[in-house]
Formats: structure tokens, C-alpha cells, sequence
């Protein structure tokens, strides 16, 4: 399927962060761009996966402008500049994030924690309510929109806990696991999120990590094993990219999951079993 690489959404260089004296990430680099395929809205899907211990967890802390990098850089195109050429460093606000126990407000409904989570938005109170009410529907909540968290399934949770992230983040979002804990009913539901809001824009970004090396191989359109580095035939005690799969490239992004992707899979847990 032919696509074009246009303005550059991501870029990571010379990524380290230490606490103290102990290293957990380095020399992490990566680029990624906007992607445009003719008569198609296409956000990036990008996957992080790598054995426990390895550093994915701090990597998306630094992504999101949780912890400040020791050494490098993060820059993400500023969505709000006319084209998004201009580039910015992520601080804490600019990328959402959707922890594993998608964490919402105990104290609110779905629809008041939604109204919040437009609460800077310039819209009138009106148009806030349409676009909440616009997205319950289409996300299958408007009959929970009433209810309080300890009320909802894991799924609604997950849905509510996106959508809010959606409303006051913009286009980029990480999930930290997005799919563990979940049944097959809502790991389906799940799914449908992502083709959901990759399809709103096609600046939107959504990076996460998941164990589900299959799932990982026919959602995410880039993948990146992080995994211990072997340095003069040990392995050396931080996370990093030990190795990359661009599913664009490889022509299996956009397609059912097939024999290329089962191929995907077997390379993918060869690398992080060497790591």
C-alpha cells in the first residue's frame, strides 16, 4: 500500500535517564513521521515491547514529560502551529497517558470527568456537551455516562480513561499495557479505540507497550524491541532499541494479521529473548 513520509511527529535523540548513579535508558534513538496514504487519515501506531526490567516503563515517564531526560532530547511537532512544522520539547500536558489501572476520578461521573478534561478547551458549554455527547455514542458509553468509575467494566474504564486523554492532550497519547487484564470482548473494544483514534487525524500518535507479541505485530504500524544491549559479548545493564521493525516498510501495516506478520513475531521474540 503506498504512503508518504511527511513532517516529522517524533523525534528521540541521545535519550538517556539515570536516578542517581543508576542508568535505566540509553542511546535511545528513534524517529517517526506523519504518514499519508491516499484517501486515508492515518495516525501513528507504535509499539514498545522488551522482557520485564528493561526500561519501558521509564522511557514512556521521559515520552511523556513525567521525568526529564539525563542526556538528549525529545521533540514532538507542535500540533497547534499552522501545518505542525514547528517542532517543541515535550513537556508533562502535551502527551496523554493511560496508566493499567486507567485511572479516573473516583468523585466523577464519566460525563463530568469528561467535561473536565475539556476544561480548557475554547468551546461554549453547548459545544463542549455535543462533542462529549458525540463521543460517548461513538465509543458505546452513552448508556454509562451517568455512572461513577466503581460502576463501569474494565473496558468502559479504559474507553473513559482514552477519551479523556483525547480531550486534553491533543494527538499524542501512551498506554502503559493497554491490553493486560483485559477479556477478549474488550481487548476487541480496544482495538476498535486504536483504528478509532489513529482515524481522527493523522497527527495522531499512540505509543504503547504491551507482552502480546501477536497483538503488537497486527496493530502497531512500528515496533521497537527495548531490551539489554550486548557489548564485547556481555549484556550491558540498561535498556535501549536493540532492534526496529518498520511494518510500513515491510508492507504488513494496514493488513490482516498473515504470514508475514507470524514472521514479524518469531524475529520479535528472538530479539528480546537475546536481550
Amino acid at each position: 500500500m503506498s504512503y508518504s513520509k511527511e513532517n516529522t511527529l517524533l523525534y528521540v535523540e541521545n535519550l538517556s535517564v539515570a536516578y542517581g548513579d543508576k542508568v535505566i535508558i540509553k542511546d535511545i534513538n528513534f524517529v517517526e513521521n506523519d504518514i499519508v496514504r491516499e484517501g486515508s487519515t492515518t495516525g501513528q501506531v507504535i509499539c514498545f515491547v522488551g522482557r520485564s526490567g528493561r526500561g519501558k516503563s521509564t522511557l514512556f515517564r521521559a515520552l511523556t514529560g513525567l521525568v526529564k531526560p539525563t542526556t538528549g532530547k525529545i521533540l514532538i511537532a507542535d500540533t497547534l502551529t499552522e501545518g505542525g512544522n514547528d517542532a517543541k520539547e515535550v513537556c508533562e500536558g502535551d502527551v496523554g497517558f493511560v496508566d493499567q489501572k486507567y485511572t479516573l476520578f473516583r468523585n466523577k461521573t464519566v460525563y463530568e470527568a469528561l467535561t473536565f478534561a475539556l476544561r480548557k478547551q475554547k468551546l461554549s458549554k453547548e459545544e463542549k456537551h455535543e462533542k462529549i455527547i458525540s463521543y460517548l455514542e461513538e465509543w458505546g458509553l452513552e448508556k454509562v455516562k451517568d455512572q461513577y468509575p466503581n460502576e463501569l467494566s474494565g473496558g468502559q474504564r479504559q474507553r473513559t480513561a482514552i477519551i479523556e486523554q483525547i480531550f486534553c492532550s491533543g494527538h499524542y497519547m501512551v498506554l502503559d499495557e493497554p491490553f493486560s487484564g483485559l477479556d477478549v470482548g474488550n481487548i476487541e473494544d480496544a482495538k476498535k479505540a486504536f483504528n478509532m483514534i489513529s482515524s481522527l487525524h493523522s497527527f495522531n500518535t499512540i505509543i504503547y507497550s504491551t507482552h502480546d507479541i501477536e497483538l503488537a505485530a497486527e496493530l502497531a504500524d512500528s515496533i521497537y524491541v527495548i531490551g539489554y544491549p550486548t557489548i564485547d559479548g556481555e549484556h550491558a545493564n540498561y535498556g535501549t532499541i536493540v532492534k526496529h521493525f518498520d511494518m510500513k516498510e515491510l508492507g504488513l501495516a494496514w493488513k490482516e494479521f498473515g504470514l508475514g506478520h507470524i514472521e514479524v513475531v518469531k524475529q520479535i521474540k528472538a530479539a528480546m529473548l537475546a536481550s
